[in-house]
């Protein structure tokens, strides 16, 4: 092994552990678990959120002369939430050639987005990118939309909630429509990350925990993103008819800001009342 690489081995593991003893399970969405006996993600967790072999992960963190493509220290950086001088930084160390993240590899917005998307109060609106995570969010849609209990989620993910709720706590009025078109949407994006380890590990998972996901997947129906009416139920509210309507966000081409405006008077006036209350800012769950 040349010199300057037995060098940098040592240097890669340091790296990876320090920055995997920074970021706490809540801070990935996750329930942080008993007997957690050091700080941060577990190996094992950093493994399964990146969609990669815990042998691999382990060998990589410990310095092993392994092979490691851009793919897969991409999907690496984002659990551990390198930010751009840290991602380089893993780059050079595992000796792999660097070229700035893409928009869509952005798990944050900037202040200057959620001021955007703040201003836009009453109206609830949201930041997606085209793997429904939510990047942010501003006070009416976590009224309207989030619930107790997210952090227990695996990802904050609007289709993952969607198809892993029970049937009864569905905010969809008419699932059978709205998410065979969200899935739809999802597919239409994947043919851009065909391979890349977080986008198969994500569809794996959910297809293995939600039959009927697997068997939207499995129809290859492709649709791109488009304004129409969604109606939601909100058990303080009742039922509530929204216009999605979706905007772009310059320098992040695979985000979205969404943005829902009643579609009808009564509506308006139902979120008007739920924006009024004194209650929980979340006995809703995530829309789409």
């Amino acid at each position: 092994m040349p010199r300057a690489q037995r060098r940098r081995r040592p240097e890669l593991a340091a790296f990876l552990r320090s920055r995997r003893a920074r970021v706490t399970p809540a801070d990935v969405g996750m329930a942080p678990g008993l007997r957690r006996r050091t700080p941060g993600l577990r190996r094992e967790e950093v493994a399964q959120l990146s969609g990669v072999g815990i042998t691999w992960y382990t060998w990589l963190e410990q310095g092993r002369p392994i092979n490691a493509s851009a793919q897969v220290l991409d999907a690496v950086a984002r659990t551990l939430r390198l930010d751009r001088s840290e991602r380089e930084h893993l780059y050079h160390l595992a000796e792999v050639p660097y070229a700035p993240a893409r928009a869509a590899d952005v798990d944050a917005v900037s202040p200057e987005v959620q001021g955007i998307i703040d201003a836009l109060d009453p109206r609830p609106a949201v930041v997606y990118n085209t793997r429904y995570d939510i990047l942010a969010a501003n006070r009416p849609y976590r009224l309207l939309f989030e619930r107790p209990g997210r952090a227990e989620l695996p990802m904050r993910n609007a289709l993952w909630t969607l198809f892993t709720l029970p049937d009864p706590a569905c905010p969809l009025v008419d699932k059978e429509t709205e998410l065979p078109r969200m899935v739809a949407q999802l597919r239409g994006a994947y043919g851009r990350h065909v391979g890349e380890p977080s986008w198969e590990s994500f569809i794996a998972r959910l297809r293995e925990r939600s039959p009927h996901f697997a068997a939207l997947w499995e129809s290859g129906d492709v649709l791109p993103p488009g304004p129409h009416v969604k109606a939601f139920r909100h058990d303080a509210v009742g039922e509530v008819r929204m216009t999605s309507v979706s905007l772009s966000i310059n320098g992040m081409p695979e985000c979205r800001i969404v943005v829902y405006t009643p579609s009808d008077e009564e509506s308006r006036l139902a979120l008007e009342k739920l924006r009024a209350s004194d209650g929980p800012e979340s006995r809703g769950v995530t829309g789409g």
